[in-house]
């Protein structure tokens, strides 16, 4: 416990060399552990990080040999990364005999030591990076010292050790959060819950149990969604401090100990004395449709919940209404989020790469009429048969990329059947020798097939509602994919 206590005679196992496994080997051999790094990509650059590495005398072994098992030494701990599932080989091997395994989140949670920054965490299916930028915008038009960390900005190793700050907004997802048993936010919130991962968790039960920790010892308030029941039940189940609030929110009219919206406002009913009789007013939907970038329209229903739920954790910490709309007003949303990247001719290009599962597509999907779409990747066990069901009469093509189509040739064929797909031949994936983007052909050749039948009128929509690494290194890279592929064709 602490950042500085010494951790000499410890050895400690850390799995991974990326964002997260290169700063915890770090911090451990700063304070004197004798760490041992295995990571099984052999073939990356990470000359830097070795060099900073060496300095702490820290052990890395690169290849698959070395992520098949346990090595020979005995170990204190081991430190897992979120991508290394629970079912991985050396994971089971340490918890069989009998080592601890933590994640990041419980590592930044032990070693935060005299840091009394407020805790204020925040998980679900979608969302999340939305409600932890757009709460941490709240919380600097209030003045207070605060950073969105976690699974989105700085790690939270680093962040946990920053002088100075007296708010951290930490996007959690259920990866670290499955690794995770101690932590014990100021206040805590699950947006939504939908089927996702299920590869990685082997079960959606599992799932929802890895996102319902993140409310385990909260202590001020659990924001939960009132129109999802299961984050309700998550609440009703978990074993808070004694004192801690549930706090709805809703797009309706809120009742006692919600926020909520009534006309064109969002109010409070959770965080004044006089909530059973009165609202207080926090911001206007102008507001959140300027932070979501659709200024001038009605913010689409998931920003407007976004927007409730960071105010929730803003509120918790006592941030006014006045500041919670300023903080919204600042807002700048992220990269590949509903981003319109070119209108021609009367049809709108859509970037939405950010949409990885079946909920948050059936989100942008709601939000557009007819669509050209263009989707496919790792399924990740989700089934896409609502998806087509629920919006297949708004579809003109479907357009679809990725390693493997068969989930969504089959919701096609048992929902509709006569819409018109173009597949786009996984092969473009490979690298033919020439120097390309990974993924660079296969979007360029989705965004000619959608061109060839868009007409007036259409959206062509990137909402692939699968992850990406099968064809791109990631969202990102799919997303500017997209964008620069969009403008190369209308250029051309």
């Amino acid at each position: 416990m602490g950042p500085s206590s010494s951790l000499d005679g410890l050895r400690i196992l850390v799995t991974g060399l990326g964002v997260t496994g290169f700063p915890a080997a770090v911090h451990l051999g700063e304070r004197g552990a004798d760490v041992i790094v295995v990571d099984g990509d052999d073939q990356a650059d990470v000359s830097e990080k070795a060099q900073i590495l060496e300095v702490f005398d820290v052990d890395i072994r690169r290849g698959p040999e070395h992520v098949e098992t346990l090595p020979e030494e005995s170990l204190d701990l081991v430190v897992t990364s979120p991508g290394w599932r629970p079912d991985h080989p050396l994971l089971l091997a340490a918890m069989q005999a009998g080592v601890p395994v933590i994640g990041e989140v419980e590592l930044a949670w032990r070693i935060r030591g005299t840091n009394d920054a407020q805790w204020l965490t925040i998980t679900g299916t979608n969302g999340k990076t939305t409600t932890t930028t757009m709460l941490e915008s709240m919380l600097l038009a209030h003045g207070l010292k605060a950073k969105a960390c976690g699974n989105i900005g700085a790690p939270l190793l680093e962040a946990v050790l920053e002088p100075g700050l007296e708010v951290l907004a930490i996007e959690l997802s259920s990866f670290q959060l499955h690794w995770q048993d101690s932590l014990s936010a100021d206040a805590s919130a699950v947006l939504n819950i939908a089927p996702d991962h299920l590869d990685w968790h082997g079960s959606a039960d599992a799932y929802e149990a890895d996102k319902a920790k993140i409310y385990h010892q909260t202590k001020t308030a659990c924001v939960y969604n009132a129109a999802d029941e299961v984050t309700l039940r998550m609440v009703e189940d978990a074993d808070v401090v004694d004192g801690a609030k549930a706090i709805g929110f809703t797009t309706g009219i809120p009742r006692p100990g919600e926020l909520g919206v009534v006309e064109d406002l969002l109010v409070d009913r959770a965080f004044i004395p006089q909530r059973y009789s009165s609202a207080a007013e926090l911001a206007s939907l102008d507001d959140v449709a300027t932070a979501t970038g659709v200024a001038g329209q009605r913010p689409a229903d998931h920003q407007i919940s976004n927007a409730l739920a960071a105010a929730a954790l803003a509120r918790s910490v006592g941030v006014p209404g006045p500041a919670i709309a300023e903080g919204l007003k600042n807002h700048s949303l992220g990269a590949h989020r509903m981003v319109t990247v070119a209108e021609r001719d009367g049809i709108r290009w859509v970037d939405d790469s950010k949409a990885t599962n079946t909920h948050a597509a059936n989100a942008s999907l709601n939000s557009f009429d007819p669509i050209i779409w263009i989707a496919g990747g790792l399924p990740k066990g989700a089934d896409f048969t609502p998806l087509f069901s629920d919006h297949g009469h708004r579809l003109r093509a479907l357009v679809l990329i990725g390693a493997d189509d068969t989930a969504f040739r089959e919701a096609v064929a048992a929902t509709v059947p006569d819409l018109d797909v173009i597949r786009i031949e996984p092969a473009l994936a490979v690298d033919s020798g020439v120097p390309r983007r990974r993924g660079e052909a296969v979007v360029a050749a989705a965004v000619d097939a959608a061109a060839s039948i868009a007409v007036s009128g259409d959206t062509v929509l990137l909402a692939p509602a699968a992850a990406s690494m099968d064809q791109f290194l990631n969202y990102n890279t799919r997303g500017e994919l997209f964008t620069q592929a969009v403008h190369s064709h209308l250029e051309s």
